[in-house]
């Protein structure tokens, strides 16, 4: 087994969800978050950002405005949609729960008292998780 290529599934999980996260702090130009996911060593690269906001734009979750810019092309800025919010919310709980999860089964006690109640499906992967 080649441990770069589940390295790569892992950080797949969560490109979603960090994506997510960087833009519901507000407006963003995308090299924004390309920067804010390098400054987190999670390295990403405009052929995989463009076609993800494309996909989280026509599900609804996300809106663009257009900005002037005096250096060039016009900017297309991304922000959370009220539907957007939504799904980021119910993500950031599913995030919460899995690290609790992850937590409880890594760790030499196993007992993670965060984690009560919680439960984790876990399913195959798919190709579209919206």
């Amino acid at each position: 087994m080649n441990i770069e290529n589940t390295q790569s599934q892992m950080r797949k999980g969560v490109l979603e969800f960090c994506i997510l996260s960087v833009i519901k702090r507000g407006e963003v130009y995308p090299s924004d978050i390309i920067e804010d996911m390098k400054k987190a060593n999670l390295n990403l690269l405009e052929g995989t950002l463009y076609p993800l906001l494309t996909r989280l734009k026509n599900a609804d979750l996300l809106t663009y405005r257009w900005v002037e810019s005096s250096s060039g092309p016009p900017r297309k800025y991304f922000s959370l949609t009220e539907k957007g919010a939504a799904f980021y919310k119910e993500l950031e709980q599913t995030w919460n729960e899995m690290v609790d999860s992850v937590n409880a089964v890594t760790t030499k006690s196993g007992n993670n008292p965060g984690s009560a109640g919680a439960s984790i499906e876990v399913h195959p992967a798919s190709d579209n998780p919206l």
